[in-house]
């Protein structure tokens, strides 16, 4: 008889610990969003859910989205989801790039109505030899980023994210990068495409 009763008070703590962690990752969200609100920032965007796979298939060529993995049905609600917390919030755009690859120029497609294609976003997944090069070219251009009062936004993969700010996020999430007069990187905040707009829930994605 006595077991239910210590289960349930067993699981308060449980619930609680719950309760305040949604209410941090929402106050972070906030303040991460009023960031945007200001302007001068990076945001990395990893691009939307794709069709299941790693990688690209043998011999796929960039200028051909036929030959490579491409966002999903899923993936593309989630890019609308993505470009409609920017509008929802009020955050100007001040310029938008993304990774030659089709996943990621579709991504910015659909969530901010298109972008250019810069090299210094591609994919870094099994193709080790670039990265350097690449964060290299990622640094100049957060150098070049607009101080106020729109935001540069990035869309990449979840591996070049990773090398250019040591975090991995998931698909279509946002990681917002401070720059500082003296060159060194900040990240600001991370922000979920699943907690960007709407309540529904996102699949979960692959990692490249």
């Amino acid at each position: 008889m006595h077991t239910p009763v210590i289960m349930r008070i067993g699981a308060w703590p449980l619930l609680l610990a719950t309760a305040l962690l949604w209410t941090g990752l929402a106050h972070a969200n906030e303040a991460t969003w009023a960031l945007l609100k200001q302007g001068g920032q990076v945001v990395l965007v990893r691009h939307a859910l794709t069709e299941p796979g790693v990688g690209d298939p043998p011999g796929f060529v960039l200028g051909d989205c036929q030959t490579q993995r491409n966002l999903s049905d899923a993936g593309r609600q989630e890019a609308r989801r993505l470009g409609a917390a920017f509008r929802l919030h009020g955050v100007a755009i001040a310029r938008v790039l993304a990774s030659p690859w089709c996943r990621c120029t579709e991504t910015a497609k659909i969530a901010f109505g298109g972008a250019e294609t810069n090299a210094a976003l591609g994919n870094l997944f099994d193709q080790p030899q670039n990265r350097e090069s690449q964060v290299a070219a990622f640094r100049e251009l957060v150098a070049k980023a607009p101080r106020k009062p729109g935001n540069l936004i990035l869309v990449t993969h979840g591996s070049t994210v990773l090398a250019f700010t040591g975090v991995s996020p998931a698909t279509a999430e946002m990681v917002v990068v401070t720059p500082s007069p003296n060159g060194q990187l900040q990240v600001a905040g991370r922000i979920a495409v699943a907690d960007a707009a709407s309540p529904s829930t996102s699949a979960e994605g692959t990692t490249r």
